[in-house]
């Protein structure tokens, strides 16, 4: 994670309409740019890119793209591309994880169609065994998010977990109640500008919060999801379960797909558990931009990458 100021300038980058006619001209296509980091445009590309990935050691979910369908029929449809893509991967031996984002759902419509279109994908994905993981967007939604994920929990669903940031004032007082559920938390930083009255930030604020409900989640939690690509944190994280005596099975780590692909083969090789988050879908140009806020180190690549298409 980087400052503030850097998570604004890509924030407002996103949402720049030639950067992104350009991106979507050259950035999908074979060899472009943006194919480190998104691993294609529909779920039968998603499976072929991560093909590879079991015979590293790596785990995977598939994370389809889209947020903030602003009505009832753009909610239905997105529900019915899950399911979809839960038989997509039903019927290629994947492993059967995938993340969704409820506005994509329907949580601007309401929260009903919400939670009506999450019971519609997780019918299918109760059946065939799959874990479902609802992503947090940024803090105007955390309140709904997390009382759709109990209303779900409580209907009997549990093959669901749901995502914490360290950067938000309120989280450790959520990772409590959900530990308290039994509900898995994957653990992230935190990717989105968000206001000072909600959100920590200075990296040392966000870094320390995440050091503190890192060892809540593995002193109490269940499974959790250490999300990081950041070795001081991973480093405090192998620490504190050492210290404490805990299997490395209690707990996985998770990072991104095109990101710190030498710490994910490190930590494999080191016997750790380490997931990947394989994003995919059309709507993939915000979700870029995040990234390249979390980590300007990536903006050499992309611009070396959309010179050479444009050449």
């Amino acid at each position: 994670m980087i400052d503030a100021t850097s998570k604004a300038l890509f924030h407002s980058l996103a949402q720049i309409h030639l950067l992104k006619r350009l991106a979507s001209r050259y950035g999908m296509r074979p060899g472009g740019f943006a194919r480190r980091f998104i691993a294609g445009e529909t779920v039968e590309e998603a499976i072929a890119a991560v093909a590879e990935l079991p015979a590293r050691g790596l785990r995977l979910t598939l994370d389809y793209l889209g947020e903030s369908s602003a009505t009832f029929d753009e909610a239905a449809a997105a529900a019915a591309e899950y399911l979809r893509i839960i038989d997509a991967i039903v019927r290629s031996g994947i492993e059967r994880n995938i993340s969704v984002k409820l506005t994509q759902l329907g949580l601007d419509v309401d929260r009903a169609t919400a939670v009506d279109n999450m019971r519609r994908i997780l019918e299918p994905a109760d059946q065939h065994g799959f874990f479902v993981r609802v992503d947090m967007e940024n803090s105007p939604y955390t309140d709904r998010t997390l009382q759709v994920m109990e209303t779900l929990w409580r209907q009997g669903h549990r093959g669901i977990g749901t995502v914490i940031q360290s950067c938000l004032i309120r989280s450790p007082k959520d990772v409590g109640a959900l530990n308290a559920l039994g509900m898995r938390v994957r653990l992230v930083k935190g990717a989105y500008k968000e206001p000072k009255t909600v959100a920590f930030q200075g990296k040392e604020q966000v870094d320390a919060v995440f050091v503190e409900l890192m060892r809540e989640l593995l002193d109490h939690g269940h499974f959790p999801a250490i999300a990081t690509h950041d070795p001081a944190m991973i480093g405090a994280t192998k620490r504190y379960a050492d210290q404490r005596g805990y299997a490395k099975d209690r707990f996985e780590f998770q990072m991104l797909y095109g990101i710190r692909r030498d710490l994910q083969a490190s930590l494999v090789a080191e016997g750790y558990g380490v997931r990947v988050y394989v994003p995919f879908g059309q709507q993939w140009f915000p979700y870029f931009m995040r990234r390249l806020g979390e980590r300007p180190a990536n903006v050499a690549f992309v611009l070396r990458g959309l010179l050479y298409e444009r050449g």
